[in-house]
């Protein structure tokens, strides 16, 4: 069972900040939390226009942070964006993420990780079920469940075009994967995830228990979710495109420690080893 809390304060009303009462008790029982019309439809036309210019420059880029399927050469996902990108740099520093990353974590936050997940009409391919924080804290170091995501929806997500799926309340329960981590396991996992996913049994039980929740919203909207949420998505195979932002936050009091695997820790654009305080 989980250990850490999920509302970091010891006040009976949480913090204050922009999520409501009912918001911050629906995430704490949840898990995740579906956010309505935060950015407007200029804010995600420009943020769209500036992800197809990544995406055009990346065709021909051997960068390693862009990551491809694991059977073509199609961009899948693109990292460290907030750092080599302008209009994503400022997106990581928006007050709509950044107040409820503070609010949430009780605490200043830092950009752990950001990337872009292109998953195409017809050819984006599924990200397979697993825990953020199983990952970040074997291959990482990161030492406490004191981090959230949130994925900014820059198309429609529905619920036949691989939107993400979460098992409501798997976030108080930890789920250890077995078998040893490869060494330099990320070049293959950001591409198709075979170590550091729950086995079957676990999932199942974890299913059976909770169900699952696929929040479906419009561009514009934010899903944020727990660290230690399980989640994943299926192939997309109809014609709509469903490409997100994900920033990543952590608490500046859970900086990154050595790899608990006893690995190499991850590169700097996969998890960000010296954090900086955001600056709004």
């Amino acid at each position: 069972m989980r250990h850490d809390p999920i509302i970091y304060s010891n006040r009976p009303q949480y913090n204050a900040g922009p999520l409501t009462l009912d918001e911050l008790k629906l995430y704490e029982q949840n898990g995740y939390l579906l956010l309505e019309n935060v950015f407007s439809e200029q804010e995600v036309a420009n943020m769209l226009a500036e992800l197809q210019s990544i995406w055009v420059a990346g065709a021909a880029s051997d960068s390693s942070g862009i990551i491809r399927e694991p059977e073509s050469e199609e961009i899948r996902s693109v990292f460290a964006v907030h750092q080599n990108n302008t209009v994503f740099n400022r997106l990581s520093r928006d007050p709509r993420l950044i107040d409820v990353a503070c609010q949430v974590l009780d605490s200043d936050v830092y950009v752990h990780q950001s990337r872009i997940n292109f998953k195409p009409g017809f050819r984006g391919k599924d990200f397979y079920w697993h825990s953020d924080f199983e990952t970040w804290h074997v291959e990482d170091g990161m030492p406490r469940m004191r981090a959230i995501s949130f994925s900014v929806l820059l198309d429609d997500n529905l619920l036949y075009n691989g939107s993400l799926m979460l098992v409501p309340g798997s976030h108080r329960k930890f789920v250890a994967c077995m078998g040893e981590t490869p060494k330099d396991h990320y070049k293959e996992s950001l591409r198709k995830q075979v170590f550091g996913v729950p086995d079957e049994e676990s999932l199942t039980k974890l299913v059976t228990e909770s169900g699952i929740d696929m929040p479906a919203g419009k561009k514009g909207s934010v899903l944020m979710f727990e660290c230690n949420t399980m989640h994943g998505s299926n192939s997309n195979i109809t014609p709509f495109a469903r490409r997100n932002v994900f920033m990543v936050y952590n608490s500046v009091k859970n900086a990154l420690q050595s790899p608990f695997s006893g690995g190499s820790p991850r590169p700097e654009f996969v998890a960000s080893r010296a954090p900086q305080l955001v600056v709004i």
